[in-house]
């Protein structure tokens, strides 16, 4: 092993010590049994073990390409998580997603359930969760003291998501999850002590929920202020978070209004072909509402998105990618209640047996409209996220093993994906008008998303050339309402999309500005290749030179 492969080999088990929640979501085991500072001295601890590694990686001899490679994108990656925390981000994270709010509550959705060991090492995690948020509160709290916060509308959020998994909210048909995280237990059947202690970890979490709850209502959410946007200089660093690039965001926002004209007016091509002459509402009310078009009930819908995530990994293997056995197999799982709306992904453990996984939020709804979900299962699953993320995971001669296991960059792994989708239009998948629209509206969602935050964050207005709102400035209920007018999605899903958007700088628009990257390396390299150009070897050269900044992507590929 090269001197960075044991740099990235050793910093790999150092964090999953600081960070247990890393720690089961990357597979590291070891540490079932503990949870994260997420005082703020955890983050200074944080801090402090990504210097080493910095300063290990400068004095390390490159040997090779791959040692090059490695060396870069760990030392770009640290040095970043350095600036966000001098910059103190961690004092004002508090989000409706991936925020420490919702990690302490879905770490126990990545935890094996089968043994009682594994029942034990759960309970133990359980009992811990009251101090663990108690940390969260004081760094939360030194965040108002610092007036670095999060804004009213995220505390509104947070609060509410508390509320859910304490189980105060049962009365409104929502089943607390740690109530239904017992009675799995108790499907087990397991004799003897261990039911007490899996009680008692409940019993904490519940607690420890309920105190977090009422701490966001009425201590944080009334120090909190109204305002949202996070500025322009906060916007740079969370792009370059994000993206592994830096970008004019004014450029990026006008851009983003020239995609959105170019979809729509593709969308109304395929409307006419579904409906001839009907508008883009009435062919989602059709879509949503005609039962050909509809599964029914949870059960039917989670065996409609496994089937799709089967059949496209036997139809792309052998066809358009190599898909190495052990990772052809995706798990369909349907999220608690209480988070954000939008499907999302989680990644295979290090040693493969807990497989890739895509999540599908219900938001309690019953009946699934079709039309939107199947360029989604490319999206999350294969060719998108999954394929990714997998094929990194599998390339332990290749890859450091900080590269395989923490470098998932938004701008990188959400433009694949975005990518994913529109190469499934290309090779022919999506040639049902209703799905190639669902595919579509996903994309203009994604160009929605630059406009709207762009334009909320760095407090722009809408083009006076436009035909809604002209020269109005960006705020939430403009925001929902062009959303939905845009995108053909319903005013729920775009209600919790805006409020991610808003406490997420920059996230949103990884998708469509990580799309244009690869769509742009994709093309110089088609034209550098002229008729030699090879699309397949193209993209398994892509995704076995592994994750990585967008500028270091192009500079690689080039």
């Amino acid at each position: 092993m090269s001197r960075i492969f044991e740099i990235a080999d050793k910093y790999v088990d150092e964090i999953a010590a600081l960070e247990p929640i890393l720690a089961t979501s990357i597979g590291v085991p070891g540490h079932e049994r503990e949870m994260p500072d997420l005082s703020p001295e955890g983050p200074a601890k944080n801090a402090a073990l990504y210097k080493q590694p910095v300063a290990a990686l400068a004095a390390a001899p490159v040997e090779g390409e791959q040692g090059r490679i490695a060396k870069e994108v760990m030392a770009e990656r640290l040095g970043l998580a350095l600036d966000l925390y001098e910059a103190k981000e961690f004092m004002r994270a508090l989000r409706n997603i991936a925020s420490p709010l919702q990690g302490v509550r879905s770490v126990f959705d990545q935890m094996p359930k089968e043994t009682e060991e594994q029942w034990s090492n759960i309970a133990a995690r359980l009992k811990l969760v009251p101090k663990t948020l108690a940390g969260y509160r004081r760094s939360l709290s030194e965040g108002l003291r610092q007036k670095l916060h999060a804004s009213k509308r995220q505390a509104k959020e947070g609060a509410e998501q508390a509320r859910v998994w304490a189980g105060l909210a049962e009365g409104d048909g929502k089943q607390s999850f740690f109530k239904q995280l017992r009675e799995t237990f108790a499907a087990k059947g397991f004799a003897g002590g261990l039911a007490k202690e899996v009680d008692e970890g409940v019993a904490a979490a519940v607690r420890g929920y309920d105190e977090m709850y009422h701490y966001l209502r009425d201590e944080y959410l009334p120090a909190t202020s109204e305002r949202e946007a996070a500025g322009a200089d906060r916007y740079k660093l969370m792009s370059r978070v994000f993206l592994g690039a830096t970008i004019d965001p004014k450029e990026t926002y006008e851009w983003g209004w020239q995609e959105l004209y170019r979809l729509e007016e593709e969308m109304r091509k395929t409307c006419e072909r579904i409906i001839p002459g009907g508008s883009m509402e009435e062919v989602v009310e059709m879509l949503e509402r005609d039962p050909a078009r509809v599964v029914e009930g949870e059960d039917a819908y989670r065996q409609l998105l496994q089937e799709l995530h089967d059949e496209a990994l036997a139809e792309l293997h052998g066809r358009h990618f190599d898909i190495p056995e052990p990772i052809r197999k995706i798990e369909v799982m349907i999220p608690p209640p209480g988070g954000a709306a939008a499907a999302y992904y989680t990644g295979p453990s290090e040693d493969l047996s807990r497989p890739g996984r895509t999540w599908w939020p219900t938001g309690g709804n019953t009946k699934f409209p079709k039309w939107g979900d199947v360029t989604t299962v490319y999206h999350e699953g294969v060719p998108g996220h999954h394929l990714q993320v997998a094929t990194a995971h599998i390339q332990g001669d290749k890859l450091s093993r900080y590269q395989r296991l923490l470098t998932f960059i938004s701008g990188h792994g959400e433009g694949w994906a975005l990518y994913a989708e529109r190469l499934m239009g290309e090779l022919g998948y999506l040639e049902n008008p209703d799905y190639y629209l669902g595919m579509l509206s996903g994309q203009a969602l994604r160009a929605v998303r630059v406009i709207v935050d762009i334009g909320m964050h760095l407090e722009l207005a809408i083009p006076k050339g436009e035909r809604f709102h002209p020269g109005e400035v960006w705020n939430y209920d403009l925001a929902v309402e062009f959303a939905t007018q845009r995108t053909g999605r319903p005013k729920w899903f775009m209600e919790s999309e805006i409020v991610r958007y808003l406490g997420w700088p920059a996230q949103a628009i990884s998708y469509k500005v990580g799309e244009r990257f690869w769509l742009e390396i994709r093309e110089a390299a088609r034209k550098a290749k002229g008729e030699a150009f090879d699309l397949q070897a193209f993209q398994t050269h892509a995704l076995n030179v592994g994750p990585m900044g967008l500028e270091q992507l192009q500079r690689e590929l080039a």
